[in-house]
C-alpha cells in the first residue's frame, strides 16, 4: 500500500544509512549474512555494504524498501524485520513492513506490526494515523476511532485526525458525522484535497448544492491534483449532465497526466451518450493504448466499432476483452453475436 508519502519515507532510509555509516545506532552482537546477491545494481550496492557491516539496520532498511519498490515483498519482509531486531527505535521500518504486508495481501499480518508500533511509539502521531488506516482497512472501526482519540487528546485540531474520523464514519455508514470531520479537516488545513474531495462527494451523494464548490475548492488547493480533477468531472457527467464540462475537465486530467487511462475512458464513456460514435471509439482507443490490459476500455472500442459497423475490429476487442476477463458477459455476447 504505497502512500503518497512513500518516496519521501525511501529518502529518509537513505538519510539513515549516511549517518549510521559513520558508527551512530545501536548495533547487536550477533553478525547477520547478507542476503544472496541480486536485484537492481541498487540493491546489489546495498547488498555490499551489508557484507561489510553486517550490523547496520539502517542497511536493511533501505534495502528491503528497494525490494519492496520492486515487488518482491518475502526478501522486503526480510530485510525489515531484520532491521527492526537490530535497532527497533525507529517507526519508519515498521511502516514500511507494515506496507509490505498490506499489498502481499497479508493485511493481518500488517495490522500486527502497525499494533505492535502503536505500542512501541504511543505520543507519534504519524504512526498511530496509520494504525487508524489499517484497522480501518480490516474494518476494525471501533477500535480505530479509539487510535484517533488518543491523538485528539494531544492534538485536538489536528486535520490528518479529523480526515480519518471522517473515512471511519463513512466506513460505519454515519454519513452526517464524517461530513463534520471532512468540514472540520479542512478547515484547518485547506489544503488537504482528499478531504475537501471526500466532503463533495459525500454532499453530492445528497443532492446539495454545496458539493459543487467543494469540488472548486479541492482544485484551488491543488489544480494539478488528478483525483480532484476527475472527482469534478464525474459529478459533472452524473449529477449535473453537464457532459461538455466534464469533457474538459477529462482532457486537462490527460494534459496532467498523459497516461491517465481512466480520463480518455471516460470521454469515450460520455462521447457514447451523446451518440459521438467516433469521438467515442478514438478516446477507447487511446485508453487501451495507455493501458493495454483495459479490459473495459476494449470492450467500448468494441461497442463502438461495432456500432460503426467494423464487425472485424469489434470481434476483435471482444476476444482481448476475454483474454484479460474471462467472465466478462458482455464481451462473451458480442463474440456470440458476430460469430
Amino acid at each position: 500500500m504505497k502512500s503518497k508519502n512513500y518516496p519521501i519515507l525511501l529518502a529518509a532510509l537513505y538519510v539513515l544509512v549516511l549517518f549510521s555509516a559513520c558508527g551512530n545506532g545501536p548495533k547487536t552482537p550477533e553478525p547477520a549474512e547478507p542476503a544472496v546477491m541480486g536485484g537492481t545494481p541498487q540493491i546489489q550496492d546495498i547488498t555490499k555494504k551489508i557484507g561489510e557491516t553486517p550490523t547496520n539496520a539502517s542497511l536493511y532498511a533501505t534495502r528491503g524498501a528497494l525490494w519492496y519498490e520492486n515487488e518482491n515483498y518475502d526478501e522486503g519482509i526480510a530485510d525489515l524485520e531484520k532491521a527492526i531486531q537490530i535497532d527497533s527505535t525507529k517507526p519508519e521500518y515498521y511502516h514500511v513492513l507494515a506496507d509490505i504486508y498490506m499489498d502481499y495481501y497479508k493485511s493481518r499480518q500488517g495490522l500486527a506490526v502497525m499494533e505492535k508500533a502503536g505500542l512501541r511509539f504511543p505520543d507519534r502521531t504519524p504512526t498511530l494515523l496509520k494504525l487508524s488506516e489499517f484497522q480501518l482497512i480490516v474494518k476494525q472501526d471501533i477500535q480505530a476511532l479509539a487510535t484517533l482519540q488518543r491523538i485528539q487528546q494531544r492534538e485536538p485540531l489536528n486535520p490528518e485526525m479529523f480526515f480519518m474520523f471522517g473515512n471511519v464514519f463513512s466506513d460505519m455508514g454515519k454519513t452526517d458525522q464524517a461530513i463534520t470531520a471532512y468540514q472540520s479537516a479542512v478547515e484547518n488545513n485547506p489544503k488537504l484535497v482528499d478531504a475537501w474531495v471526500k466532503l463533495a462527494n459525500l454532499l453530492a451523494d445528497k443532492d446539495s448544492p454545496a458539493a459543487g464548490k467543494y469540488y472548486d475548492n479541492a482544485i484551488k488547493a491543488d489544480s494539478m491534483d488528478v483525483s480532484a480533477l476527475h472527482a469534478k468531472a464525474y459529478y459533472l457527467s452524473n449529477k449535473k449532465n453537464d457532459l461538455k464540462g466534464a469533457i474538459e475537465l477529462y482532457r486537462k486530467i490527460n494534459v496532467v497526466d498523459p497516461q491517465y487511462a481512466e480520463g480518455y475512458y471516460n470521454v469515450g464513456l460520455i462521447y457514447l451518450d451523446m451518440d459521438s460514435v467516433q469521438q467515442a471509439y478514438k478516446s477507447f482507443d487511446l485508453a487501451v493504448k495507455v493501458s493495454p490490459e483495459f479490459a473495459e476500455a476494449y470492450y467500448h472500442r468494441g461497442l463502438a466499432a461495432e456500432m460503426k459497423g467494423d464487425k472485424v475490429q469489434a470481434l476483435s476487442d471482444y476476444e482481448n476483452v476475454l483474454r484479460f476477463s474471462p467472465d466478462f458477459a458482455g464481451a462473451k455476447e458480442g463474440v456470440k453475436r458476430l460469430k
